[in-house]
């Protein structure tokens, strides 16, 4: 069977990054039907499909319906990161502000993923490499490693990242397969193949803040507080404070910490509008 690969369509609506979701950041991404009809889910298929976590003790094998059940924080990643000479990704590990821990990501791909994930906030926890899902197609059986698991209060979220022209065929039954194991106990699945115009350069202009602050002279609340009297422009903002050249330092803190709002498929200059 032949199955098309589609690229993501890329919307041109603004982002607000005071309320922006991880969804909204990265580019949709869609599994076709003639991809998910391959998967075998016949009678009883979410107990017949099973998931391998690994523990530092032993390995913990359920179905995929007891997902949800597993205590995921006590796991760790089941396949190991490596290094080598010559190899074409680059793996790494990268602070997350979120958790308060490094993480670790097999491409640069998966890297900004992460700072996406920091950024977006409410996260409780992210797990490289989680759990090595095996389930049945048409032709038999396969298996698939998602990049992350996504725990956020109450549900979760299965990531894979895989950039668009980088997909092929055999990676969508895989992805279909991972959306079919999420949904059974009620996560999310979402792959990032792609981002909205400009928000890269605009999370990693924003992540050089990120890190706690002290603000001793007091301009964080003239710079929130002139936001309130009605929007600027960014240049315009921070001159209008008691110290601009240190203000402009710490509007780009506020505004990774949603405490200031840009529209983030703009790029951040002295001409981007600042709001609340």
């Amino acid at each position: 069977m032949t199955v098309t690969v589609h690229a993501p369509e890329i919307e041109s609506r603004p982002i607000w990054s005071h309320s922006c979701t991880l969804d909204e950041l990265v580019a949709p991404y869609a599994i076709d039907a003639a991809v998910r009809e391959r998967l075998d889910t016949g009678p009883d298929w979410a107990r017949r499909w099973t998931a391998r976590w690994k523990t530092a003790s032993a390995d913990v094998i359920c179905p995929v319906r007891e997902l949800a059940s597993v205590p995921a924080s006590a796991s760790v990643p089941v396949r190991g990161f490596t290094w080598r000479a010559g190899q074409r990704h680059r793996p790494g590990l990268e602070y997350l502000l979120a958790t308060g821990r490094m993480h670790g990501f097999e491409s640069l791909a998966e890297r900004n993923l992460l700072l996406a994930l920091d950024f977006t906030g409410a996260v409780t926890e992210v797990l490289s490499q989680p759990f090595k899902l095996k389930f049945t197609t048409a032709d038999g059986s396969e298996d698939h490693t998602p990049d992350f698991l996504v725990l956020l209060p109450g549900t979760a979220v299965v990531v894979d990242v895989r950039p668009a022209h980088l997909i092929k065929e055999k990676d969508l039954v895989k992805f279909a397969a991972a959306d079919r194991a999420a949904s059974a106990v009620g996560w999310n699945y979402l792959v990032a193949s792609g981002w909205r115009r400009q928000v890269l350069t605009g999370l990693d202009a924003l992540s050089a803040r990120r890190r706690p602050m002290a603000d001793r002279l007091g301009l964080q609340g003239e710079l929130l507080g002139l936001v309130r009297e009605r929007p600027r422009r960014f240049g315009e903002l921070t001159e209008e404070t008691s110290l601009p050249a240190v203000a402009r330092v710490h509007a780009v803190h506020l505004l990774w910490h949603r405490r200031l709002a840009m529209d983030l498929t703009q790029p951040l200059d002295d001409a981007t509008w600042i709001t609340q």
